[in-house]
């Protein structure tokens, strides 16, 4: 079992930059891969990034490719999702996820990972 709480979310200008956190309690932590997910208003949610369990394999939506950064630290339970050059269309609810499986076929499907935290808000303002 893991639990995930994610926290860094907030309101920031165009341009500007935030760091997403994920905390995961289970002591499994450093074998799950972790991702992020993204789900703005009246939208799907959408995949943004994930790292497999030892760090080797990082894959991004072409949408934060250059702008986003997946990392992890396992001595700590936690990933992160640094982003910077916010744009609007940035804004949505962001989720951590965590998947005892990594698939290059599947890992940018919500269905691949088996927890979920309950989301924090990142707002974009023009």
């Amino acid at each position: 079992q893991v639990q995930l709480v994610e926290s860094g979310g907030g309101l920031v200008q165009a341009g500007g930059s935030l760091r997403l956190s994920c905390a995961a309690s289970g002591r499994t932590f450093s074998t799950y891969a972790m991702g992020w997910f993204r789900q703005a208003p009246g939208k799907e949610r959408e995949f943004v990034a994930t790292i497999r369990w030892s760090g080797g394999s990082i894959y991004y939506a072409d949408s934060v490719k250059g702008r986003f950064t997946i990392s992890r630290d396992n001595a700590k339970n936690t990933v992160y999702l640094q982003m910077n050059s916010l744009k609007p269309e940035d804004t949505a609810v962001y989720y951590c996820a965590a998947a005892s499986r990594f698939l290059v076929r599947t890992y940018k499907f919500a269905e691949n990972y088996d927890y979920w935290g309950q989301g924090t808000q990142v707002t974009v303002s023009t």
